[in-house]
């Protein structure tokens, strides 16, 4: 790390945290914290949803996915469009018509008060791990290359992100999203062109090299449940992104903050398209970097993949292999990625306590003074509950681990729950509240112990990616089914009475 780098880093964080902090004067009110008057241009929302799609997690696991193995995670983004189109048909419309900053205000119409506070409590918990995961991944990764007390840049990279995302509101945390958006795409396009202009033989021995070890295979085509096929990536691609358009209220809020409704929708399936060509990249960028190692361009420390793990590729690329300068630019990239879904995090979580909790139990009629005091104390609740996270995560990850797959099986439910009640018309809570335990508890039972069929000899396990997929439709298809049962009592009743 020379100089030059460690200025682009700190010039990229002071700057991002300046912007957005321009806001403020723009964020005095509830309505526009939350949803900047509704007045935000669509290729900004769409830039956003976007940059909540890509977090430092992708940005480091994608390239260590494809350098290890294949491109399989592509699979999931194949998905993408499916379920962009159903947001832009359905889910849109729907969001811009109730007009509410809750995503969970629906629920409430479909099934009643417990609906709606058990999908928000749910979204909170994922929030909370969210927010830790990807504070620790940052930290981890700026320890790694400064060298820096990793409690320290946990503290300060969570506080930074709080202060503009607080002080300017949806409107600061699109924006800044916006440029986190391009600054993220730079970093990956420029990190291509050092890796194929670094090869040896040129360009072309990359592909020769990935085609000679079967990189850009999708996987195997078979109908397998228990392996990391094709099929069920492609299906698990579908449910997760379902739930990402359907009831995550990141992308919810974006909907409602668009200008116009034409406007939400095109960014609703712009903002999801423009993540397939990216995430392409990532994975191409890894099975670069296997082609560049493989080729004796540079040597790599064993200890990297020693585990089976290519997470560690990237970042070890960026200090050693870039020129001065570019090293900053990329790790400002990696920052950009993982500071718009925490920022994105921030405000929506302030947004749902607000609106789910503080409006519907403390004071239903609340002033604009106190609803801003509420929406202000609440983000930095979250903020240093996600910093305490980030750094227990440090020491106590089997711990943290088995409360991020909790969060997955509230996560789960959420979906089931929005699908029942988009595709059914009779408001049966007895049969919403039935198929949401069904469906957790085979979540739960999944997620901490596995499921395991077969009479003898060795027994098969369903992939982990199902879990989500078996969950979800437990809860629709429980629902759905008592829902026509009620339906046929009721005829009966009728036709007797």
């Amino acid at each position: 790390m020379q100089t030059a780098d460690y200025i682009v880093f700190i010039v990229y964080l002071a700057g991002v945290t300046l912007f957005g902090m321009t806001f403020f004067r723009k964020s005095k009110t509830a309505s526009q914290f939350t949803l900047g008057n509704q007045s935000i241009p669509g290729w900004v929302v769409m830039m956003s949803i976007f940059a909540t799609y890509v977090s430092s997690i992708s940005y480091l696991a994608l390239p260590g996915s494809s350098f290890m193995s294949d491109w399989n995670a592509f699979v999931f983004s194949l998905s993408i469009p499916l379920a962009a189109l159903v947001a832009v048909k359905f889910f849109v419309p729907l969001y811009r018509k109730i007009n509410s900053p809750s995503a969970y205000t629906y629920l409430e119409q479909r099934f009643g008060p417990w609906a709606r506070i058990y999908a928000s409590a749910s979204y909170f918990l994922t929030q909370l791990m969210r927010i830790g995961t990807i504070l620790y991944l940052l930290s981890l990764t700026v320890h790694t290359i400064f060298g820096w007390d990793i409690r320290l840049v946990i503290i300060i990279t969570g506080l930074i992100v709080m202060v503009y995302s607080t002080l300017g509101g949806i409107q600061a945390v699109v924006w800044t999203d916006a440029i986190q958006g391009l600054v993220l795409i730079a970093g990956a396009v420029v990190a291509v062109i050092v890796i194929l202009t670094g090869m040896p033989e040129g360009p072309g021995q990359v592909f020769r090299i990935a085609a000679e070890n079967n990189k850009f295979s999708l996987g195997s085509f078979s109908a397998g449940l228990s392996e990391q096929t094709f099929w069920v990536v492609l299906v698990y691609g579908l449910f997760i992104n379902l739930q990402n358009f359907g009831i995550d209220q990141n992308y919810v809020q974006r909907y409602i903050a668009a200008r116009t409704d034409t406007e939400a929708g095109k960014a609703a399936f712009r903002g999801g398209m423009l993540y397939i060509p990216v995430s392409l990249l990532f994975l191409f960028i890894g099975t670069a970097l296997f082609a560049f190692y493989h080729s004796g361009a540079a040597e790599l420390p064993a200890q990297l993949t020693s585990q089976g793990r290519g997470d560690g590729v990237f970042p070890y690329f960026i200090v050693n292999q870039l020129p001065v300068g570019l090293t900053g630019l990329l790790i400002s990239s990696i920052f950009a990625a993982g500071m718009s879904t925490i920022s994105t995090s921030y405000n929506s979580s302030a947004t749902v306590f607000l609106t789910d909790y503080y409006q519907r139990f403390f004071s239903k009629t609340v002033s604009e003074r106190e609803a801003m005091r509420v929406l202000y104390i609440s983000s930095l609740v979250i903020s240093l509950c996600g910093i305490v996270i980030a750094i227990a995560m440090i020491n106590v990850r089997s711990v943290l681990d088995t409360w991020w797959k909790l969060a997955s099986v509230f996560s789960g439910g959420m979906l089931g729950l929005f699908l029942l009640g988009i595709t059914t018309k009779r408001k049966n809570t007895a049969g919403a509240i039935i198929g949401v335990i069904i469906g957790i508890s085979i979540i739960m039972w999944m997620s901490l112990s596995g499921i395991r069929s077969g009479s003898m000899g060795e027994i098969p396990r369903f992939h982990t990616y199902l879990t989500i997929v078996f969950g979800t439709s437990a809860i629709f298809l429980t629902g759905f089914l008592f829902t026509i049962i009620m339906k046929n009592n009721n005829s009966n009743l009728k036709k007797n009475g």
